[in-house]
C-alpha cells in the first residue's frame, strides 16, 4: 500500500508539469495520435521532469501491482487528483472550494477503506484469450484515437480521455500477466502497444479538449475495466466479510476524484489564479495548461 500511494504522489506532481509543458507547445494536426505533438512536448523541461515522476511512479506501480488486488490500485492512482489539486493550491494559488476541500477528504476516506479491506493479490494467471484480448484492446486504442480526434471538440476530449485510460488499464492488467521476458508473449506488446497509445491520446486531449471531460473518461477508463478484470479473471478477493467495505471505498475515491477533475488544469504559475467557475469553462486558449491524471 506504501507504494500505491508513493507512486499516487509522484502521478500527481507529473501532472502539473506534463499540463503546463503540453498546452505550452504548438498544436498539432488535430487527430488524436500525434507523435509529433509529444515530440513538441517533449522539448519543454517540466514534460521531461514530469515523464521523470511518471517513471519514479510506474516502478512504484509496479510493486504495488504485485501485491495487492488491482482494484487497490485503480482506485490509489485516480486519487493522483488529489495530489494534484492541493500542489496547485500551494504551489500555483488555485482556490479550491469547499466542496473540493471535501473531495479530498472523500479520496482519503476512500482509500482508507480499501487499505482495511483489500486482501492479497490474487494468484491466477489468466487464460491466454485473455492475453490476446488484452492485446487486441491495445490497438483498439490506438483507433480510438484515430476515429476520436476527428471528432467536434466536446465528444473528442471525453473519447480521447477515456481511450487513454483504456490504455493505462491495460497497462495495469499486463503488469499482473508478465512472468519473466518473453517476447513471444503478446502480453509484452500489449503492454508497450497500450501504454505508448495512452500517452499520445492523453497528451492530445489535454492539448485541445476540455481537460475536465477528459480526465473524467480517463479515470473510468483506467480503473472499472481493470478492477473487473482482476475480480473475475485473476482472483483478487477482500478480507473475509469485509467486500461491501472494498466495494464502497472503490466507489468514494472514484467518485471523489471525479469531483477534482478540473485539477487537470491549474493556471501557469506566473498568471493570477482563474476564479473557480471559469477554470473548466474554455480549455481553448494557449494561455491555460492542461493535463489529467497519469497513470503508466
Amino acid at each position: 500500500m506504501i507504494c500505491a500511494l508513493a507512486s499516487t504522489f509522484c502521478f500527481g506532481a507529473a501532472s502539473v508539469l506534463e499540463a503546463m509543458a503540453a498546452r505550452a507547445a504548438q498544436p498539432g494536426t488535430g487527430g488524436g495520435v500525434d507523435v509529433a505533438l509529444f515530440w513538441r512536448a517533449l522539448r519543454q523541461w517540466r514534460y521531461i521532469a514530469g515523464l521523470g515522476l511518471d517513471a519514479l511512479g510506474f516502478a512504484l506501480q509496479i510493486v504495488a501491482l504485485r501485491t495487492l488486488p488491482i482494484y487497490v490500485v485503480g482506485a490509489a492512482l485516480a486519487a493522483s487528483l488529489a495530489v494534484t489539486a492541493v500542489i496547485a493550491s500551494r504551489l500555483l494559488h488555485v482556490r479550491l472550494s469547499r466542496v473540493e476541500w471535501a473531495a479530498v477528504a472523500v479520496v482519503c476516506a476512500g482509500l482508507a477503506m480499501l487499505a482495511l479491506a483489500a486482501g492479497r493479490e490474487g494468484h491466477k494467471d489468466g487464460s491466454e484469450a485473455l492475453e490476446w484480448a488484452l492485446l487486441g484492446v491495445s490497438f483498439g486504442v490506438l483507433l480510438l484515437g484515430v476515429v476520436g480526434g476527428r471528432l467536434p471538440e466536446k465528444p473528442r476530449a471525453l473519447v480521447l480521455g477515456l481511450g487513454a485510460g483504456f490504455g493505462f488499464g491495460v497497462v495495469e492488467v499486463a503488469v499482473r500477466l508478465i512472468d519473466g521476458i518473453d517476447f513471444a508473449d503478446p502480453v509484452w506488446y500489449a503492454l508497450l502497444v497500450g501504454g505508448g497509445a495512452a500517452f499520445l491520446l492523453l497528451t492530445s486531449a489535454l492539448q485541445r479538449g476540455s481537460v475536465t471531460t477528459a480526465t473524467a473518461g480517463a479515470v473510468l477508463g483506467e480503473t472499472i475495466g481493470p478492477a473487473v478484470v482482476g475480480v473475475v479473471w485473476l482472483g483478487d478477493s477482500t478480507r473475509e466479510g469485509l467486500g461491501w467495505l472494498a466495494i464502497l471505498g472503490f466507489a468514494v475515491a472514484v467518485a471523489g476524484s471525479l469531483t477534482l477533475a478540473r485539477f487537470g488544469e491549474p493556471p501557469a504559475p506566473d498568471e493570477p489564479a482563474a476564479p473557480i467557475e471559469s477554470l473548466d469553462t474554455d480549455t481553448d486558449q494557449a494561455s491555460a495548461p492542461e493535463r489529467g491524471p497519469r497513470t503508466p
